[in-house]
């Protein structure tokens, strides 16, 4: 058997070919099920058994006393970036650990102009959504039924040549065939058939989905990603010269890639992921694919580290959000019949006594199309559930409906031409409005800005974003104590989200020994700090962003308006960590296209020829020298496998495949956890 969905046939030989490999991945995924006991992964630091004792300088300033030094540069660069690059932990160590932190926090002062020069291969990127729309157009509706033609035709060509020669097997045969053993593989390949699901991109989003649903890709082999199949193949539709929609999310993706990989601005990168997640938008709905590179080129990445007002008044103007949300479709439902009311007293006053003194008759497709626009409550339950007060805010169904009508005429001009954000007065609902308790009248476009002025200064919404906040950075249930003061300094600092970082970092409960490692590392996360850590030359992102969909989290096509989870039960399990283990195997081996990586230099030449020293040497430079019994008991066990020393059993001349060495640590569990 192989694995059909794999990135090449060697690879796949290397995962289901032994038996006793794959005894060996059933291993460490029930021990990575199970979880890890964090501190049995090594012996008690010296920090931990003598708090008294000086302090490293290198981590002045810092409340860090549980931590080794080590520990603690490898715990901020997994927390505060996406996992060391080789030689990061020496040059933190060398400028001092709080100096590193105070440069993240202030990203202008990093020069990152190496990044931007990667950065010109996706022109895209400094586009405007009217420039894009024009540049990569959607198919003509003739195109596309055509090439449904053409595909429905090729089916069929294909069936009629299977048909004919099963028929003349079936002839040939004197006994009946033996029937064939249907592979996992072959149950969840897509037929080629298959098509969308007939949703029509540009309806009004769902509010809510099984959560089960959410990362379906999580739970082992899942369907196809919407970006292609195999990593390894570009989709014509994104390929470099193509002028499809799809090129323009590609670049974005593999844009986002790049920045994770490369920028020294590491902080900036890690809460751009964050923010966006906060205020997700999916790609996938209609226009948006359009809107989403000014959505985060203009309004999350500006606000990462600044007021948290600021960004919220941004996200909630951004056509993105506008037409995610449905929100630019909202208006009072009384608008129409007012305008036409209108419209009549200025033909009135026109003719006076002496003319025509009604208005013409509107059209009935016309008068129809204005009946149908009303009040949508999605922005408004989702600005109070997810955005500001969170579910548990104190926030009624009456509310929502109060603050939808705050919000009623924030729309966009000329969605499929010139998309800008526009305060269309005509659409707004005049009257008071009564929002947790507080009257909103302040008039037009001013209602919804005191709704976001109300909720950002809401008690709620501070504890709600640090407790994100915390749960994203420190640990799934972050501690009471430390999301207390978190939400004072959100108070006290009027949303300043930066503070808010510095009060996290600066705390005891960041560093502690209960907090190291407790986290799992996001599908996203994984392939940044795996490329990352193996100081791979990335030419080409799109596979790497292919391998995040197979791994469950698909770059900007999260359809729930919850974004991805931050919880380890959203990515822990055993056909989680098979998609991840084969990523890994692939990277170290360099059989990702696009990717060069020299694993002979992070583990040394002379271990080529000792597969043990080679294991030694990888679980030091990427698991800084800390694995559990069982991990190490599990890996050692491969190293006489042909596939690690590239021999006969019987051959006294052994090469190890350093690549396979690399690649299995890469996937242990103790790489998955951050």
């Amino acid at each position: 058997m192989s694995v059909k969905h794999g990135p090449s046939q060697q690879t796949a030989s290397i995962l289901t070919t032994p038996k006793s490999f794959l005894a060996a991945i059933l291993s460490v995924a029930c021990v990575f099920s199970a979880g890890i006991d964090v501190t049995s992964l090594s012996a008690t630091p010296p920090a931990a058994k003598d708090k008294k004792q000086k302090q490293d300088p290198a981590l002045k300033n810092l409340p860090i006393i549980e931590l080794s030094a080590d520990e603690a540069i490898l715990h901020a660069l997994n927390r505060l970036a996406y996992g060391p690059r080789p030689g990061d932990v020496e040059r933190v160590r060398q400028m001092g650990l709080a100096k590193w932190i105070d440069q993240q926090l202030n990203p202008n002062s990093i020069d990152d102009k190496a990044l931007e020069a990667r950065l010109e291969n996706y022109p895209t990127l400094k586009m405007t959504s009217a420039k894009l729309i024009e540049d990569y157009p959607q198919p003509k509706a003739a195109e596309k039924e055509a090439a449904k033609r053409a595909q429905a035709q090729l089916e069929q060509e294909q069936q009629r040549k299977s048909d004919a020669a099963a028929a003349i097997v079936a002839k040939d045969m004197q006994a009946p065939p033996t029937p064939k053993e249907t592979s996992a593989a072959d149950v969840n390949q897509p037929s080629a058939a298959a098509s969308d699901d007939g949703s029509d991109a540009n309806a009004p989003s769902p509010m809510k989905q099984d959560p089960a649903m959410e990362n379906p890709g999580a739970k082992g082999v899942g369907k196809r990603d919407l970006l292609g199949g195999d990593p390894n193949n570009v989709p014509r539709a994104i390929a470099e010269d193509s002028k499809r929609p799809q090129r323009v999310v590609a670049e974005l993706a593999m844009a986002k890639m790049t920045r994770a990989i490369y920028s020294d601005r590491q902080l900036q990168q890690v809460m751009d992921d964050f923010w966006f997640n906060h205020f997700n938008v999916f790609a996938g709905k209609g226009e948006d694919r359009y809107y989403l590179t000014s959505y985060e080129r203009d309004v999350i990445q500006p606000h990462t580290l600044g007021k948290f007002k600021d960004l919220l008044t941004a996200s909630a103007k951004s056509p993105a959000m506008l037409f995610y949300l449905d929100n630019f479709l909202s208006a009072d439902p009384r608008a129409a019949q007012r305008q036409a009311a209108e419209r009549a007293m200025r033909q009135q006053a026109r003719y006076g006594g002496y003319g025509r003194r009604f208005p013409p008759p509107v059209p009935q497709g016309q008068q129809k199309k204005a009946n149908e626009r009303g009040l949508n409550e999605n922005y408004g339950r989702e600005l109070m559930e997810l955005h500001t007060l969170g579910v548990d805010g104190g926030y009624t169904q009456k509310d929502v409906t109060e603050v939808a009508r705050c919000f009623t005429g924030w729309t966009i001009e000329k969605p499929r031409q010139h998309p800008e954000f526009k305060f269309d007065d005509r659409l707004h609902d005049p009257d008071p409005k009564y929002v947790l308790g507080k009257k909103i009248h302040a008039g037009g476009m001013k209602d919804g800005e005191e709704v976001i002025g109300l909720l950002v200064h809401d008690a709620s919404t501070a504890r709600f974003v640090s407790t994100k906040l915390a749960r994203r950075f420190v640990s799934d249930n972050p501690p009471k104590t430390l999301v207390d003061r978190m939400a004072n300094t959100f108070a006290e600092s009027d949303g300043d989200i930066k503070a808010v970082m510095h009060t996290m970092i600066y705390s005891p409960e960041f560093w502690s020994r209960e907090a190291y490692r407790a986290k799992i590392k996001t599908p996203f996360e994984l392939v940044v700090s795996a490329a990352r850590a193996l100081g791979t030359d990335v030419d080409m992102p799109q596979p790497l962003v292919g391998w995040v969909g197979r791994n469950g989290a698909t770059i900007y096509q999260c359809q729930t308006t919850t974004g991805y989870a931050d919880k380890a039960e959203a990515w822990v399990n055993t056909g989680a960590l098979l998609n991840r283990l084969n990523f890994s195997l692939a990277l170290a081996g360099n059989k990702m296209r696009g990717s060069r990586t020299d694993v002979s230099a992070l583990l040394g030449v002379e271990t080529s020829g000792d597969a043990k020293a080679a294991l030694e040497r990888a679980v030091q430079v990427f698991l800084g020298g800390q694995a559990g019994p069982t991990t190490v008991e599990t890996l050692e066990k491969q190293l006489d496998s042909p596939q690690v020393v590239q021999a006969k059993l019987d051959d006294p001349v052994r090469h190890v495949d350093l690549g396979v060495v690399a690649g299995l640590v890469l996937g242990a569990p103790e790489f998955q956890r951050r």
